[in-house]
């Protein structure tokens, strides 16, 4: 594990929840910071990574896995329903929250932080072909059977997909992208690749909020539950399953144990499923998280040498 981008991860959260308390920054800075993100920071390291990757058996498993999990959540999030009573909503909340991960805002600077730059271009192929399209194809459709909406057509879904910068990078990185860039175009995506973690981590600082909704404190602790440690947990013998080799095991089974994804939770939010709960998910997931992913990291340098 790198130290010091770890160091650098807890110093922009620290820095970015300070700031939000106080009238330094616009009220909409947070947003700002993940729209540079979004259409500047993620293509460049798509472009910066996928060209990279040898077409090999097990990236079908990686890609396959966010696919495989969202099932194990389907399954886990509706016995726990029933086991605790749970609300509709609650339960179409945890569907979203439990089966989408933060994967690449998150993802992508988390998993060079704790297993080095090389794993990346995994942590690419798990987001692009995997939670990403689950997002604009499974979420809509959870979302509209939960709030009462007529469910997403083919073209909704194409058109969400065709408006995602990322997915015009993958697309050029995976057809004209060199793997070796020249100099000064590699050096130059390295840089916005960079930029990444600490925007971010300012940004989640800056829109982090610590609410405990009482009433929902079982769901809470089910989502929290079920994404931070039995979804990784689902992982790691899927990533055998499928014959990874150790450092793309270890990107998987990392990826698999990313906190809630925010444009997920936004998404249930403007349906009007169970806000509160998706805000908490959220915050909390990415608080504890900075605990149990290095701690998953350190099990499975332990188990899979």
């Amino acid at each position: 594990m790198a130290l010091d981008a770890f160091a650098l991860i807890l110093a922009m959260l620290a820095l970015g929840m300070a700031m939000g308390r106080t009238t330094l920054l616009p009220d909409n800075a947070s947003e700002v910071l993940n729209l540079v993100v979004l259409y500047v920071c993620l293509p460049a390291a798509v472009l910066l990574y996928v060209p990279r990757l040898h077409l090999q058996w097990s990236l079908l498993g990686m890609a396959l896995t966010p696919w495989l999990l969202m099932g194990a959540t389907w399954l886990l999030a509706g016995l726990a329903a029933r086991l605790w009573k749970f609300g509709r909503e609650q339960y179409a909340v945890l569907l979203l929250c439990v089966g989408l991960g933060n994967t690449s805002f998150l993802g992508y600077p988390m998993v060079r932080a704790l297993l080095g730059e090389s794993a990346v271009q995994y942590a690419v192929v798990y987001d692009q072909f995997g939670t990403f399209v689950m997002l604009s194809t499974l979420g809509l459709y959870v979302c509209a059977r939960y709030s009462g909406d007529a469910p997403p057509g083919p073209r909704q879904v194409a058109l969400r997909i065709a408006r995602f910068p990322p997915a015009w990078a993958l697309l050029l990185g995976l057809t004209l992208m060199p793997a070796e860039p020249p100099p000064w175009i590699g050096a130059g995506l390295q840089r916005l690749a960079d930029a990444m973690l600490p925007l971010v981590m300012l940004a989640v600082g800056l829109s982090i909020r610590l609410r405990l909704p009482r009433e929902e404190l079982g769901p809470l602790a089910t989502g929290l539950a079920l994404k931070l440690v039995v979804m990784p947990a689902i992982a790691l013998p899927l990533s055998l399953l499928f014959g990874m080799p150790p450092l793309m095991l270890r990107a998987n089974v990392l990826e698999s144990a990313m906190p809630t994804m925010v444009s997920a939770a936004a998404l249930a939010m403007a349906h009007g499923l169970a806000p509160r709960l998706c805000a908490a998910l959220v915050g909390y997931g990415i608080v504890v998280c900075l605990a149990t992913l290095p701690a998953w990291v350190w099990l499975l340098g332990r188990f899979h040498g």
